[in-house]
């Protein structure tokens, strides 16, 4: 027979579940083994976070850098207010809406205290670098490789790139599903599980209706800059609207975002840059998730918020997701740095993190990929060669 193969959304799906449901049975020393793994793999967590932001950060600026030419840099900039436009909008809306819908004073950190269960040992993995430090040196080394022209020293963060990338496949994402099944098991025995998995199912509601504003929205400026209809616009990129839904991958859906985008009149010499590049720096539908997910958790838990610390949240965000890997969460994984680093999230807040992001993680990629055709009517604008249709 052949083997049925589950997906990274299906296994968490199934660990969430298992831990509501084993939660309310499982004795107090089955689940302190898991306990004792979280804290292990709480602890590699954040020793590797720091070296994803070098190894993804460092080669995605010198390669951007290298590339010169008004078109990139159009392209960019563009991407990137698209991508903070997002994030605001995200926050205010959640601002707006979250603190009447989820009920505050549930901390996260402290469900474990509460009912006393603690590791049967734990061991400490000091990360190498702090994550501001990381940052820092992620961009310092990026451009000073693009701006000086140092292939030896490029290829050596590129092969570290791919040593990163190989340890979040075959240790991070696998094991993922065993360090929430923890969490929601602890918060089960606690009594606290109705009130964390209340926040999904508003959050998730919430950003779906986000991301059609945020398409809409992207779609209308274009088509006012263009002169074209922009939702028959919008309508012609649906097609690549539902394969990205299907593949959860903006570069598997390249082919066909790049024949929409070209059907709705964009020369193809500025599709085929824009869409492979936008694939890669565009990520407005993922900031959009990570911002409202973020926000929640801190409505949830009583944490101060304000509009200063996450403009400054949103900004560092952008720049993060440039540098968001091709795997199926990729991007919340670059973004486990910022959110330590400037909204104080440990390790249980970043582990809701991973699975509210992933459970949502096929509509934030069509978001992405649907909203590159935008950007591509405007660079083709730009570039003065549209077809006049």
């Amino acid at each position: 027979m052949r083997r049925i193969k589950i997906g990274l959304l299906g296994r968490i799906l199934i660990a969430i579940v298992l831990g509501v449901l084993l939660g309310r049975f499982l004795p107090s020393w089955l689940i302190r083994v898991f306990i004792t793994f979280n804290g292990l793999f709480s602890e590699f967590l954040n020793f590797i976070v720091p070296l994803i932001i070098v190894g993804f950060v460092t080669p995605a600026i010198a390669d951007i850098g290298a590339k010169a030419g008004r078109m990139l840099l159009i392209t960019t900039v563009i991407a990137y207010v698209t991508t903070l436009i997002s994030g605001f909008i995200s926050y205010f809306t959640g601002a707006a809406l979250f603190p009447s819908l989820i009920s505050g004073n549930v901390s996260i950190d402290q469900i474990s205290d509460s009912i006393n269960l603690t590791p049967y040992f734990t061991i400490s993995i000091p990360a190498m670098l702090n994550v501001m430090t990381a940052l820092v040196l992620s961009f310092m080394l990026g451009l000073g490789i693009a701006n000086l022209g140092l292939p030896t020293l490029k290829n050596v963060f590129a092969d570290f790139k791919e040593i990163v990338l190989k340890t979040i496949y075959k240790v991070i994402l696998p094991l993922l599903p065993i360090y929430i099944f923890g969490i929601f098991l602890n918060m089960t025995h606690s009594g606290q599980v109705m009130k964390v998995l209340s926040v999904f199912f508003v959050i998730i509601g919430i950003i779906f209706a986000l991301h059609i504003f945020v398409l809409v929205f992207q779609y209308v400026v274009a088509g006012a800059i263009v002169g074209k209809n922009p939702f028959k616009a919008l309508w012609n990129m649906m097609s690549a609207y539902f394969t990205a839904l299907g593949t959860q991958s903006s570069a598997a859906t390249i082919p066909v975002t790049l024949k929409q985008t070209i059907s709705n009149g964009v020369n193809e010499g500025v599709a085929g840059f824009v869409i492979p590049l936008c694939a890669t720096i565009h990520l407005s539908g993922s900031t959009l998730k990570i911002v409202a997910c973020a926000l929640a958790l801190m409505i949830m838990q009583g944490m101060p918020y304000d509009f200063p610390m996450f403009a400054g949240f949103i900004m560092m965000l952008g720049v993060t997701m440039v540098a968001a890997p091709g795997v199926p969460g990729g991007a919340i994984m670059a973004a486990l740095g910022v959110l330590q680093s400037m909204l104080g999230f440990g390790d249980s807040e970043q582990a809701l993190m991973i699975a509210l992001y992933i459970a949502m993680d096929s509509f934030g990629t069509a978001c992405n990929v649907t909203g590159d055709g935008a950007i591509a009517l405007i660079i083709d604008k730009f570039n003065g060669k549209g077809n006049k249709k």
